[in-house]
């Protein structure tokens, strides 16, 4: 069972790496996240980088999405496969990683400080990567002290980093039973072209600048 998640691993890294160097062409951008970015129970095309990159092409930017996504990802996870993915160059890196730690109740200083790793090797391999982060909520399972301190990395991180935030990621979408999938957690293809509209403006002030 084991062998088969490495080779699973192994064909995700990868599947990753040929699109990075299939677009090599074009600048880059990342996204760097767990199922919400992959698009988990959709087609990738209905995914919010997708759907990005349908809105960079209607401008004809010569920038190309990498959707670097995958189910499951916590914040120690995406650290330890991070170096494969900066092996190219990448003009924008658009990190989203925290939900998994928050719905397991993983202690915030380990969340805090494994995305703050994170950027500090994103900012080293490339000191000219811009860098937005994602900012995430959950559910008040965990208890108010947690709950509100887990909101609170986002902002923080950002503001000590100075890189860019989306202030929520599923804002308008969690909670909303029509705009996600039966497991109220992953967003259905409506909830996913809102994800894409509200994180569009942020994305689109930098590429453009």
């Amino acid at each position: 069972m084991a062998t088969k998640k490495a080779d699973a691993g192994e064909k995700e890294e990868n599947a990753i790496e040929n699109k990075i160097e299939e677009k090599n062409q074009s600048k880059v951008i990342l996204f760097f996240g767990n199922s919400l970015t992959a698009g988990m129970g959709l087609d990738p095309n209905e995914a919010f980088p997708a759907l990005i990159q349908d809105k960079i092409d209607s401008l004809q930017l010569s920038y190309k999405v990498v959707n670097a996504g995958l189910s499951g990802e916590t914040t120690a996870s995406g650290k330890n496969r991070l170096g494969w993915v900066l092996n190219a160059d990448i003009e924008v890196f658009v990190l989203e990683l925290g939900a998994n730690d928050g719905l397991r109740g993983i202690s915030l200083e380990e969340t805090r400080g494994n995305l703050q790793e994170i950027i500090d090797v994103v900012q080293q391999k490339n000191p000219n990567t811009t860098i937005i982060l994602a900012g995430m909520q959950i559910p008040p399972n965990m208890g108010q002290d947690y709950t509100s301190g887990f909101k609170d990395i986002f902002p923080d991180l950002a503001k000590k980093n100075n890189i860019g935030l989306i202030p929520f990621l599923l804002e308008d979408v969690a909670g909303d039973p029509e705009l996600n999938q039966p497991d109220g957690i992953h967003p259905t293809a409506e909830g996913q072209k809102i994800i894409a509209n509200n994180i569009w403006p942020i994305i689109a002030k930098i590429i453009t600048e």
